[in-house]
């Protein structure tokens, strides 16, 4: 949650209106304490207040000044997004504010390497670093370089708004993943930032064909998964579709893993449930598939995802609590493939014949 709730009668309403007129003023001192007095009515409005702010919060974000506490209000059209504010009329502006400030932000490392030695380091993303000395350092005018420091120290601050519109739209994450997504891998290689949350959320698939093949047994299913955020998550939802639906031997998941892994309604805290490993999960090349990692990991052979369980090597476990708490998963077997068709299939992976090759 981005913001505490605080359930107080306000007129959060007239306090935005103002705000709207002191940034279209251009009015910096007005527009600092109305914004002031916005993120508090926030805090103290009704969700239905929250509902109607959330959009009018979000279309503000391409008027602030990138030196501002843009973040800040990205974050509070965030919480109303968390409130039941429709994140695709959210998203545009938020989004369009992360890309901006991943952008800048590596546009800020470029010039800081351009400028330094061989042995110099990337900073530490901390406001403390901002000084006449790292604004001569990265060139051009101040307010340039200034900009850039900040988006650099300020980037991760995106991730609670972004995340609130991600993963409560499907259709928000397939217009934006494509260009979001790269800008997010590029920075957190740098290894200055925590983004992992973003660029799950960014990688999440919707919708999305899965040829499973069964090594022990030969055979082989298709399944349609979507909003699945891990691939702890993805192991859950494949046992309980292909074991539990009695296709192939093994113990099923608990129900309460499985709701875990699928009920709209996100637990309100860590639950105790614990789910365990049914399977190896392999890319037809026999490489791992690690369940810390994401369904987008998995190699695309013929147009399909294509996806190899063996069985485990060992017992693993893990706690059943889905890495997305708003996010729910669904995996549908759709088809069982005819032996002809799982034999082609076996055929594009290492073993080549479906026999299994787990030691």
């Amino acid at each position: 949650m981005i913001f505490k709730r605080k359930q107080k009668a306000s007129d959060l309403g007239a306090v935005i209106s103002e705000l709207e007129q002191a940034v279209d003023a251009r009015d910096g001192a007005r527009t600092e304490h109305a914004f002031t007095a916005a993120l508090k009515a926030l805090q103290q409005a009704t969700d239905t207040e929250r509902v109607l702010a959330g959009p009018r919060l979000a279309a503000l974000l391409p008027a602030f000044p990138p030196t501002g506490p843009r973040p800040l209000l990205a974050s509070a059209a965030g919480f109303c997004v968390e409130s039941g504010a429709d994140p695709a009329a959210c998203a545009e502006p938020i989004l369009g504010g992360v890309h901006r400030d991943l952008l800048d932000a590596l546009e800020f490392a470029r010039r800081w390497t351009a400028a330094g030695g061989a042995a110099d380091e990337l900073p530490e993303p901390d406001e403390k670093i901002i000084d006449d000395a790292l604004l001569a350092r990265l060139g051009g005018d101040a307010y340039e370089a200034t900009r850039l420091a900040l988006a650099w120290c300020s980037v991760e601050e995106w991730q609670p708004p972004a995340l609130a519109v991600l993963c409560r739209s499907a259709e928000v994450r397939r217009r934006h993943a494509s260009t979001l997504l790269p800008a997010c891998h590029d920075l957190a290689a740098l290894e200055r930032h925590d983004l992992k949350c973003l660029a799950y959320a960014l990688a999440v698939l919707d919708d999305e064909p899965l040829v499973v093949l069964h090594r022990p047994t030969g055979s082989g299913f298709e399944v349609r998964i979507g909003g699945i955020g891990d691939n702890f998550q993805l192991h859950t939802l494949l046992a309980h579709v292909l074991v539990g639906g009695g296709h192939v031997p093994g113990t099923a998941p608990s129900a309460e893993s499985v709701r875990l892994a699928t009920d709209p309604e996100p637990a309100r805290e860590r639950a105790e449930a614990v789910a365990t490993g049914a399977f190896e999960l392999l890319a037809p090349d026999g490489e791992r598939i690690w369940n810390e990692g994401l369904p987008d990991d998995i190699p695309v052979v013929e147009g399909y995802r294509l996806l190899v369980l063996d069985e485990p090597l060992y017992q693993r476990s893990w706690n059943a609590d889905r890495f997305f708490p708003y996010l729910p998963g669904t995996a549908e077997l759709t088809r069982i493939l005819s032996d002809d068709e799982a034999r082609t299939w076996f055929a594009r992976t290492s073993s080549g014949n479906g026999t299994s090759q787990a030691s």
